[in-house]
């Protein structure tokens, strides 16, 4: 690994796209069991998210991502996956103050996230980011917890 502060997020493009696949599917396969389905992030289509400009990796090779969509009011963060190989290395860190500083160039003031409410580490993360929770509910087979963070 690489000093985290050397290392940069970037647009994710077509060639990017088998490792976004690898990087999700080792991020998010440890809950399959524990939440008794697979996470959404794994079935996603990840050739037209990155077509459609909503990926953002960084490390060489690719070790971790965001996928974010623009509203008219906020930016969703979709998914956020860092290889276990590079937890603790600042990865995740890196990618949310990314998703920060792009959520402020585009002009928007709020970013919204779910998690499962079986992916408790998360429930630790996220209001150390500045966070909070919204509500709790229940979509389908997925228990959630939503979160918002206010940029100031």
């Amino acid at each position: 690994m690489t000093d985290e502060g050397t290392e940069r997020v970037r647009a994710a493009v077509a060639g990017d796209v088998s490792a976004v696949r690898a990087v999700t599917d080792a991020a998010y396969r440890p809950y399959v069991e524990r939440i008794g389905v697979v996470p959404r992030p794994m079935e996603a289509d990840h050739a037209a998210d990155v077509a459609g400009g909503k990926v953002f990796v960084t490390g060489e090779p690719v070790v971790g991502l965001v996928v974010v969509e623009v509203l008219a009011d906020h930016l969703f963060l979709d998914s956020i996956a860092v290889h276990p190989d590079a937890h603790g290395t600042g990865v995740g860190r890196r990618l949310l103050h990314f998703v920060d500083a792009h959520a402020r160039a585009l002009g928007l003031d709020e970013i919204r996230l779910y998690t499962n409410a079986m992916m408790w580490e998360n429930q630790k993360i996220y209001p150390k980011y500045g966070y909070e929770i919204v509500e709790r509910r229940v979509d389908g087979p997925y228990d959630r917890i939503h979160y918002r963070r206010r940029l100031g």
